[in-house]
């Protein structure tokens, strides 16, 4: 197997009476010999752990910031993001199901220096790993984002936050932002939606959120997660654990891969948001025309900070993270 540059030897297998499993997330999948992890990208062969996806790039460009989102995280920048193939969670709903829930999709192998290069001769100010999800994708992120690390380039990772703490910590003094989809404050939610848990999502932001920048996304879908005392119950989850500053976008669902429940309407992203604002000072509405709902305002005296229209960015009265009226700190990273 070794002869395919995509085939890598993985981490975090684990032989125990003669069976092997994979430690990399916490479905620990349990891999009798030539069968796949639930991810569908990672094999036992000969009673080894291989990654099928070493350097397999499905998805490449130049991207701005905001677009994973991050908001308080370089504003007005542009990144490098790179996606792959495959996932470990199976939710009915997701919006790039075509790479995700398709490790056949048509990929192009490009080597750790090369993707290093092409960020810096982008001017980008370093690499996002996105579109699917980059944590199974892990011994190829791992290798780029300690070659970026000594380019001092920046490495940030858009993820569902199912991994195990083991890797979670190898990888993180690598990482300088994370972008995590809490996809629901239910668990019953990701058993039935997500084929997966939401406690190791937790506690991937608790532990994240003390080595990097972190940001969360919250995918709002009609009749599934939207109810008033859940959205109170996760911001409030959030205000406890990383502090008031975390900024939390609430995002409009359209009806894709499997679900179709009807989209998000802009009344309940507006009521969602005003709920977590009595929790959280940033929330940000995504995915809909809501003027205002993605500016950052000071939280001590409301001076707008930053003004977004889509993706254009407008730094105002910002000096690096300090509120140009007020002199208040923000969570903001600009420099």
């Amino acid at each position: 197997m070794d002869t395919n540059p995509r085939v890598k030897k993985a981490l975090f297998g684990k032989l125990e009476n003669g069976e092997l499993s994979c430690g990399l997330c916490p479905h620990n999948c349990r891999l009798p010999e030539g069968s796949l992890g639930i991810c569908g990208t990672r094999r036992n062969s000969g009673g080894q752990l291989f990654s099928l996806i070493y350097g397999c790039v499905s998805s490449l460009g130049v991207d701005p910031i905001e677009k994973k989102p991050l908001y308080h995280f370089y504003p007005g920048s542009r990144i490098l993001s790179a996606g792959t193939v495959g996932c470990n969670f199976r939710c009915s709903f997701c919006q790039n199901w075509e790479i995700s829930q398709n490790t056949y999709f048509p990929c192009r192998f490009v080597e750790p220096r090369a993707l290093v290069s092409s960020a810096e001769e982008q001017k980008s100010i370093g690499i996002a790993y996105t579109y699917s999800e980059p944590l199974i994708w892990y011994e190829y992120v791992s290798d780029c984002a300690k070659l970026c690390k000594s380019k001092r380039l920046k490495n940030v990772l858009v993820t569902n936050g199912y991994i195990n703490r083991e890797p979670l910590e190898q990888i993180l003094p690598y990482i300088d932002a994370m972008n995590v989809d809490l996809k629901s404050f239910n668990d019953g939610f990701y058993r039935k939606l997500c084929k997966g848990t939401l406690e190791p999502v937790l506690n991937t932001i608790r532990t994240a959120s003390k080595s990097c920048h972190i940001e969360i996304t919250n995918l709002l879908i009609p009749g599934e997660n939207d109810s008033e005392s859940e959205i109170d119950a996760m911001s409030r989850w959030i205000e406890e654990n990383t502090g008031r500053q975390t900024p939390l976008h609430i995002s409009k669902y359209f009806p894709r891969y499997r679900l179709n429940a009807p989209e998000t309407g802009a009344e309940a992203i507006k009521t969602a948001r005003d709920i977590a604002l009595k929790h959280l000072d940033f929330v940000y509405a995504g995915n809909v025309d809501m003027p205002g709902a993605s500016d950052t305002l000071c939280p001590e005296c409301g001076a707008v900070l930053i003004e977004r229209s889509g993706y254009n960015t407008e730094i105002m009265n910002l000096k690096e993270n300090i509120c140009g009226k007020c002199g208040s700190e923000i969570n903001i990273i600009s420099s």
